[in-house]
């Protein structure tokens, strides 16, 4: 099984929190966007640990079943798809969860997050934890 991580998803795991840290023990590969990369050191400049959490999400990328996931024409293309879809229903979602999607769509991959609005998108395996 492939999971992909939202933000919140890494972040319960930089933290140790035990469900989520079970079940990405039991996934095959481990996938990131660039998106929630770039969420992630936005909030890491912010915050008064930047380097500190640098060293580590470097540390997770560098695992060999980890793997950082670029943006292409495939992704933009699951974006744009979701985008209007979701557009034609009113249910917008916030962009970078778009993109997300996108992601873990393209990729076939289970989304990890506790962000419920991930529901709206058909098509989309996500799991809540």
């Amino acid at each position: 099984m492939r999971i992909l991580l939202d933000t919140n998803a890494y972040s319960a795991l930089a933290r140790g929190e035990a469900s989520l840290a079970e079940r990405v023990r039991s996934a095959e590969r481990i996938l990131v966007s660039s998106i929630v990369a770039g969420e992630l050191l936005h909030g890491f400049r912010r915050g008064n640990r930047h380097e500190a959490n640098c060293r580590q999400f470097n540390a997770f990328l560098a695992r060999p079943f980890v793997e950082l996931l670029p943006v292409g024409l495939i992704t933009a293309d699951r974006f744009a798809r979701i985008m209007a879809a979701l557009h034609a229903k009113g249910r917008p979602i916030p962009t970078n969860d778009a993109w997300i999607a996108a992601h873990a769509m393209e990729t076939g991959a289970e989304l990890l997050s506790r962000d419920a609005h991930f529901g709206e998108i058909d098509g989309l395996v996500w799991t809540s934890f």
